[in-house]
């Protein structure tokens, strides 16, 4: 028949999905959605997130809207590639892909290249609108990239960025609506030239 057996899928040709855009884009709800769409499939799954995104659960990947999926929290993207089962694992996806260290580009090299689909979902800008992590070359090796926008809660057009309400530099700073409202260009370019100027 027309099915395809397990073994026969496995051996299909793998490709890498970033899903890209501001906080409160739904960066995470459509990686989600993808991955159920998998399972609806009875597909192999894994999903990831890094150790460090505690923000609702310590083992769970959690979208704003509190749609939720058990995951495996990893420490740096080597760990990724111990828990992946090459052989029956089909899609692998990973959340917060920004706050990963470089060589996550590689490991979703890898995978795509044993023939499993690469969903990542993740910041492409910081705080103050420069490129993330290693966003910039995962959105270059990806097959398929999706930018994703929230809504400007100054003037509710498109937003792109992600302004940060809190006097803190480090780049890396877990938070929520408390800590970050999501801006276009013309309202993030004025916030931070009113920062400047304070």
């Amino acid at each position: 028949m027309f099915l395809e057996s397990k073994a026969n899928r496995s051996k299909q040709k793998g490709w890498v999905e970033v899903v890209c855009g501001s906080m409160f884009s739904g960066k995470t709800e459509e990686l989600l959605r993808r991955i159920k769409r998998a399972q609806f499939a009875n597909q192999n799954i894994e999903l990831f997130k890094p150790a460090l995104d505690i923000r609702y659960a310590e083992n769970e990947v959690v979208s704003h809207d509190a749609t939720a999926m058990v995951s495996t929290p990893v420490n740096n993207s080597a760990e990724i590639l111990i828990y992946v089962n090459m052989e029956s694992v089909e899609v692998v996806g990973i959340d917060e892909i920004q706050f990963f260290d470089e060589g996550v580009v590689e490991v979703c090299n890898k995978l795509a290249d044993a023939g499993i689909r690469v969903i990542v979902a993740g910041l492409d800008m910081d705080f103050m609108g420069k490129p993330f992590g290693p966003m910039p070359k995962l959105m270059a090796i990806a097959e398929y990239v999706t930018k994703v926008h929230a809504i400007c809660v100054h003037c509710g057009d498109l937003a792109q960025f992600s302004h940060r309400l809190i006097a803190e530099q480090k780049q890396v700073l877990l938070g929520e609506k408390d800590s970050y409202e999501p801006l276009c260009r013309h309202c993030f370019n004025a916030a931070i030239e009113k920062e400047k100027n304070n």
